[in-house]
């Protein structure tokens, strides 16, 4: 009988532990799909969010327009109707940069795109926490003072660079003019993007052989006298991607074309208005760029302290047919045509 007892409490038992384990399968499967759903409206939730993306551009020109075109096209592709997107000009002046980026702060946007240095820097004053996305950069680490460059900010910025290679603009300028002995850099003293390329210019050209001479002027109101002096003294003059400089192109022309003195030119913005060559990258695509990457923070969550600096990768020689002709030079068979308005051929 005892037997019989302890075989029936044995089978209960077992029966129980099954029962148990089905329960807590169950459970776990009913946790699973629930951890499931909240994951599907979690992510059903971000994909509704409209994100608010603010624009400081410092000032009307064509790369920096064209920058800025690339960065909407690009976020707008990705997103859509979910991001809206202001765009403010500073029309060229550092302390409305100022007030359009702490503007963009008080709104609490989710992320602000700069273009150009004088407006990153006033972007990165302005706040330490809302994502930063820069385009038409040339060097990081002038631009925010940062002594051990590793690639990223380390910040809450990052983004693209318009930094073509200026050991090739030097070869540029050496080949086409190799019996000058004069060069003149002119570009903002204010402006650290052209300070850097001045200083890093100069070794190059010095290489070759060339006196170099730096030519600064502190604000559009100085450009005319400080090129009627530069053009006296030089026999080649080079602009690099100076923001200044690009708004003033055509009086820096003017002058240049009066005296005969050739310009080489950072970007294809100043060539088109007072250079006769470059070695150019594409403004649309480094605004494009910056777009994907102000896309990946404000979609995957991705961090700007530690999201590296990217950089053109094509770059092309291209010359100015209008004052090439008006000079009597003639480029290489390997130089692209800057497509010229009507009226300015």
């Amino acid at each position: 009988m005892k037997k019989i007892v302890s075989t029936l409490l044995a089978l209960s038992l077992a029966m129980s532990l099954v029962a148990c384990g089905t329960d807590a399968a169950k459970e776990k499967e009913s946790a699973t799909a629930a951890t499931e759903k909240t994951e599907t409206t979690d992510k059903a939730a971000d994909d509704s969010k409209t994100y608010n993306v603010g624009v400081i551009q410092l000032v009307q020109h064509p790369a920096l327009d064209t920058a800025t075109q690339g960065f909407t096209d690009a976020l707008k592709e990705k997103l859509g109707d979910n991001v809206n997107i202001t765009v403010e000009n500073a029309s060229g002046d550092n302390a409305t940069c100022a007030t359009i980026a702490n503007t963009f702060v008080s709104d609490n946007v989710d992320l602000i795109m700069a273009n150009a240095t004088p407006a990153l820097q006033a972007c990165e004053t302005a706040t330490s926490t809302i994502p930063i996305v820069a385009t038409s950069i040339t060097d990081y680490a002038s631009a925010l003072d940062i002594e051990d460059w590793s690639g990223a900010t380390g910040v809450n910025v990052t983004g693209t660079s318009d930094l073509a290679p200026l050991d090739g603009q030097a070869e540029m300028l050496h080949s086409l003019f190799p019996d000058a002995k004069e060069v003149g850099l002119i570009y903002c003293s204010g402006e650290k993007n052209s300070l850097y390329q001045a200083k890093e210019m100069t070794k190059y050209l010095e290489d070759y052989g060339y006196n170099v001479t730096d030519y600064t002027f502190a604000d559009s109101a100085d450009v005319g006298t400080v090129v009627q002096s530069a053009c006296g003294t030089s026999d080649v003059l080079y602009v690099p991607t100076d923001n200044v400089a690009a708004n003033a192109a055509e009086t820096i022309n003017n002058i240049a074309l009066t005296a005969k003195v050739p310009i080489i030119a950072g970007e294809e913005g100043i060539c088109k208005g007072c250079g006769i060559a470059t070695l150019s990258i594409s403004y649309y695509d480094i605004g494009y760029n910056a777009g994907l990457m102000a896309y990946e923070i404000l979609a995957n969550g991705k961090d700007p302290a530690t999201y590296e600096i990217e950089y053109a990768t094509e770059f092309t020689k291209e010359y100015n047919p209008v004052i090439a002709e008006k000079l009597g030079i003639t480029l290489p068979d390997d130089y692209v045509a800057i497509e010229m308005e009507d009226s300015e051929e």
